[in-house]
């Protein structure tokens, strides 16, 4: 398996976990994970895991950012990966 898979699958394993554990804190009204830090996750290749998370704890799927931010992201990344293939 070559590094980048390996990447991809961390982020992905780590952006599933913190919405899960964000979720978690919200529930138990403790002090949350900032947003920003979510999104970063997501900006560095885990919003595939993120996303699933989201379906699956139901969380963030309200918030604007969230809801059209994550598969805006996921599409980007998709685009960018597939250019990247043609041309490289």
């Amino acid at each position: 398996m070559n590094y980048f898979l390996e990447y991809l699958a961390i982020i992905n394993v780590v952006g599933f976990v913190m919405f899960g554990y964000d979720k978690f804190l919200a529930k138990a009204r403790q002090r949350r994970i900032p947003e920003s830090t979510l999104m970063t996750v997501a900006a560095m290749g885990g919003s595939v895991g993120c996303y699933a998370s989201m379906m699956l704890f139901r969380h963030k799927t309200r918030h604007f950012k969230f809801k059209i931010g994550i598969p805006f992201i996921i599409i980007l990344q998709a685009t960018l990966y597939v250019l990247y293939k043609i041309y490289l």
